[in-house]
């Protein structure tokens, strides 16, 4: 199939455009949020193209690919044609809702029969009220890292966007206590300078900004333990990466992270003092963190292979374009 997406969030595209269908990836002069392009720090397949937005008038597109709501009006306008009613869309809904009126949060795309939405997580499905318009699950599935775990740095890897702008949604403010237990190696958008924005030494927090992701892999399988404190986010591509590489977690038991995370394969829990305490035995533990890294990443691979997102999403597809 020839399938038009926009690259809005890298780690989620990077998966989905290894599949084995043609990606139309809009790009714009300004590389801006409607026409970024290609990936820059991800590896993406030759069969995801950049398409610019008059190739798209006559380009052959076979199914819409919508993350955002105004992208409905932009492919309309691009195309000639309208998404859900000249040809097949899908919404992907990756985020919790964020509108202040949880668990009464109504879904842009809510009422409407030209559309499919297909959410990320259980939970999002459960949180969004989308009123007449069908829903789908698709869980994550993640390119799995050229990387195994080794843990040999007693120290604690974090990956956060913008953790200033999204502050308590992505635990930012917790990270103090946590650098009382070990260092902190924080990974993400937007990262530069956070250690002085909470106060900390360098020596107790080190920025790590934008790094492309294999780089990004290599370095978090050196650290202890992953630390995921985000209160209330979708489920995050890079939790699943680490556990992936064989990393032990020490999560919020909030959103999704309550079915991703097993027992075994770390600590889990609303209680930030247990949180601390079993970071505590990981750093101090290293064949500890060892075994539950294994556990963790066993865990993942089994539910979040690439294989299995991938022939979720050709179902699905075939569902929705041919009928």
């Amino acid at each position: 199939m020839n399938i038009l997406l926009w690259h809005v969030h890298g780690s989620w595209t990077t998966s989905f455009v290894h599949g084995k269908h043609r990606y139309l990836v809009p790009a714009t002069g300004d590389r801006g949020p409607y026409g970024l392009g290609r990936a820059r720090t991800y590896t993406w397949p030759e069969s995801a193209a950049e398409v610019s937005p008059q190739q798209l008038r006559t380009a052959e597109v076979d199914v819409v690919i919508l993350q955002r709501p105004e992208e409905i009006d932009l492919a309309a306008e691009w195309l000639g044609r309208r998404p859900g009613r000249d040809l097949p869309a899908i919404y992907v809904e990756h985020n919790t809702p964020k509108d202040g009126n949880v668990p009464h949060s109504r879904h842009p795309m809510a009422d409407r029969d030209d559309l499919l939405i297909a959410h990320v997580t259980a939970f999002n499905e459960l949180f969004w009220d989308t009123g007449s318009t069908r829903t789908t699950v698709v869980d994550h599935g993640v390119v799995a890292p050229a990387v195994e775990y080794t843990g040999e740095l007693d120290r604690l890897a974090v990956v956060i966007n913008e953790p200033v702008r999204r502050w308590r949604v992505t635990g930012t403010d917790l990270l103090p206590r946590f650098a009382e237990i070990a260092p902190l190696d924080v990974f993400g958008m937007g990262v530069a300078g956070l250690g002085a924005h909470l106060g900390l030494p360098a020596e107790r927090l080190t920025s790590h900004d934008d790094v492309p992701q294999h780089r990004m892999h290599a370095e978090l399988a050196r650290r202890r333990a992953y630390l995921h404190l985000c209160r209330w986010t979708s489920l995050g591509l890079s939790l699943i990466e680490a556990m992936t590489i064989g990393m032990p977690v020490v999560a919020l038991a909030t959103t999704e992270a309550v079915a991703a995370v097993p027992p075994g394969a770390g600590a889990l829990s609303t209680r930030v003092d247990s949180l601390l305490e079993a970071a505590g035995r990981f750093v101090a533990e290293p064949e500890r963190a060892r075994r539950a890294g294994a556990e963790a990443r066993a865990a993942a691979r089994e539910r979040y292979g690439l294989d299995r997102f991938l022939a979720d999403w050709d179902r699905l597809l075939e569902e929705e374009v041919c009928g």
